[in-house]
């Protein structure tokens, strides 16, 4: 992850007022309430503890799922939903048309195969910062949560591929005007579901 120091620098360009508005999960104590806090606050208030992969399999982290039976699974629940041109949805959710912003490409799609739906903290990341002790169900609820925009985001598969399973110490997005948000969304999620920093992050505050 990058570095606390990166992050704060980030957080930093935003208004001293600017918020984080986190929506809680079943982590949280009040289910359904939602949290605005400044992001240097929210920042500072994350756990700092060592980041362990032992045991990481991707499939632990059961995705795409249809949790509403519309359907749509949550890759193309993400995909209607940010789509700047409504696509065509056909049986099975099988979308047509429409057209896409990556944001962190600054580049406009128009085949949803194009695609990508970006965990913002990869499930490896979450995996290292905490979800190692969550539930299957739980792994499963932040593998695809929609209940805040900012934790999956259509992007091209170029750059989630790139993307991997870095941090914002190892990988930025290429639209250098987006970093900003990225790094502040990437505060917003690991706040949203209580995980980690890892305490070489804060040592280099």
């Amino acid at each position: 992850m990058r570095s606390v120091r990166a992050l704060r620098t980030a957080a930093a360009a935003l208004s001293a007022l600017a918020a984080l508005l986190i929506p809680t999960t079943a982590h949280a104590a009040d289910p359904g309430d939602t949290v605005a806090l400044p992001v240097r606050d929210a920042l500072a208030a994350l756990p700092v503890h060592e980041e362990d992969r032992t045991g990481y399999e991707r499939t632990k982290f059961r995705h795409w799922i249809d949790a509403d039976y519309d359907g749509c699974n949550t890759r193309n629940e993400v995909l209607i939903e940010e789509a700047v041109t409504a696509p065509a949805q056909g049986a099975n959710c099988r979308l047509t048309g429409g057209a896409w912003y990556s944001p962190y490409d600054d580049t406009y799609f128009a085949a949803a195969r194009a695609l990508d739906i970006d965990h913002l903290v990869p499930l490896a990341e979450a995996w290292d910062s905490g979800a190692s002790a969550w539930t299957a169900k739980e792994r499963e609820a932040y593998a695809n949560d929609l209940g805040d925009p900012r934790a999956l985001i259509a992007v091209s598969a170029a750059s989630n591929r790139s993307k991997a399973d870095q941090d914002p110490q190892t990988w930025q997005p290429p639209a250098a005007g987006y970093r900003c948000t990225y790094a502040t969304d990437w505060v917003a999620v690991k706040t949203r579901w209580r995980l980690a920093i890892d305490p070489g992050e804060e040592n280099r505050q």
